[in-house]
């Protein structure tokens, strides 16, 4: 017997073409729309926790880790769209963690999946969801909601309830509070201190910020003979400078890095001492300004894992992983505005934006990607070799 599709055309709701038996597979029970600042919608259904949730909208470009994008500190506060149309296919596991819960504020998928298919699993997308009270929505067509982020820039929007009235969600939006001026990375923050042991021999103590680090940085520390001890995004420049660091190590976090404040003293006191400093996504950012560079939103940043990156030291290329809506603001040549004592080490072959300084005279240098990417890519994990090598280098001075 012949199946006749059911088209839906419209640039507002869900994708044209989708067969009416594959409704059997979504949660038609809960209805829901997506509303942007400007008044598009986008109706789908409930994926996880059934609530109105507020947030950033932002797209992602992987394929895979999901679960990593899930639980990166980093997306505090955000609505992360995926643009592969199937997600959760392999479910979720306990090895994937970034963080030991969801961080995003919200999950936009074309398709969750009903099937979870890996050895490792140990449970579906929606479970996970449900478990951790985070509220998805699935059903929509993400390549036009792509679209138009890329063209009308990252904004606020809500996952709503259908039952909820359109104005009423809008206004609720609009009271929502952009991510300029917003320091996020101090409410991700450790609220203590802990230790992460070196694998074998411990060849250094490094001290690690934690502005919303991802587990994966202080294992690539550890695994390189680096006892880490991650401390609050608090801790003073007198408390580093009496535990005689091998290191510093300035993590990735969430937020606009113009309204974190902290930490910039101990990078310029540390440096001033021989101890080498090492910063990713939001460390970038705040070395970058304690040494008078200026940052600014990017219109839809870079999220996912494809971006080439030039290494002009080097004369090559990398893949990389990166997620930031904020990058700090290049000049011409090799150098960078309001901050003589940096180069450009590193350029975004997408849109010429800074991907990494290094410091001309002391040993600091950081990148705006994540060259710690769990799931990929890896070209990039020589920066933790080369902060080692820079820490055996003034060690033996």
């Amino acid at each position: 017997m012949a199946v006749t599709l059911s088209v839906h055309h419209t640039s507002f709701g869900r994708p044209r073409g989708r067969a009416p038996i594959l409704d059997v597979y979504r949660n038609v029970e809960q209805p829901a729309y997506l509303l942007l600042e400007d008044g598009r919608r986008f109706d789908g259904e409930f994926v996880g926790n059934p609530a109105f949730t507020p947030g950033e909208v932002v797209f992602n470009t992987c394929m895979t880790g999901y679960q990593e994008v899930l639980t990166d500190p980093s997306y505090t506060g955000q609505l992360v769209t995926m643009t592969y149309p199937l997600i959760g296919n392999y479910g979720v596991n306990d090895e994937d963690l970034e963080s030991p819960t969801p961080r995003v504020a919200g999950f936009i998928v074309r398709e969750a999946s009903r099937v979870a298919s890996s050895w490792r699993s140990r449970g579906t997308l929606d479970e996970y969801l449900r478990e951790h009270g985070i509220t998805g929505i699935e059903g929509i067509d993400t390549r036009a909601l792509t679209r138009h982020i890329r063209s009308e820039g990252a904004m606020r929007g809500a996952i709503v309830p259908a039952s909820m009235d359109r104005d009423e969600a809008l206004k609720r939006v609009l009271e929502h509070p952009v991510m300029e001026g917003l320091d996020l990375a101090c409410g991700v923050s450790t609220a203590e201190r802990y230790v992460v042991p070196a694998v074998g021999e411990e060849r250094f103590h490094v001290m690690a910020y934690d502005f919303g680090v991802k587990a994966h940085s202080p294992k690539l520390l550890a695994e390189r003979g680096c006892r880490v001890t991650v401390i609050p995004a608090d801790t003073t420049v007198e408390e580093l400078l009496a535990e005689k660091p091998d290191g510093l190590f300035v993590s990735n976090g969430p937020g606009d890095p113009a309204a974190v404040g902290k930490a910039q003293d101990a990078i310029l006191a540390l440096a001033e001492a021989d101890v080498p400093v090492f910063g990713i996504c939001l460390g970038h950012q705040l070395i970058s300004r304690a040494y008078g560079a200026s940052t600014y939103k990017l219109p839809f940043g870079h999220h996912g894992g494809n971006h080439p990156v030039k290494n002009l030291d080097r004369e090559t290329v990398e893949i990389t992983s990166q997620n930031h809506g904020f990058a700090v603001r290049g000049g011409d040549g090799d150098g960078i505005p309001g901050a003589p004592g940096l180069r450009l080490t590193h350029v975004n072959l997408y849109d010429g934006t800074v991907e990494g300084v290094a410091h001309r005279d002391l040993p600091v240098f950081c990148v705006q990607y994540h060259p710690e990417a769990a799931p990929g890519p890896h070209d990039s994990q020589y920066l933790f070799d080369d902060f080692v090598a820079l820490m055996e280098t003034r060690r033996v001075r």
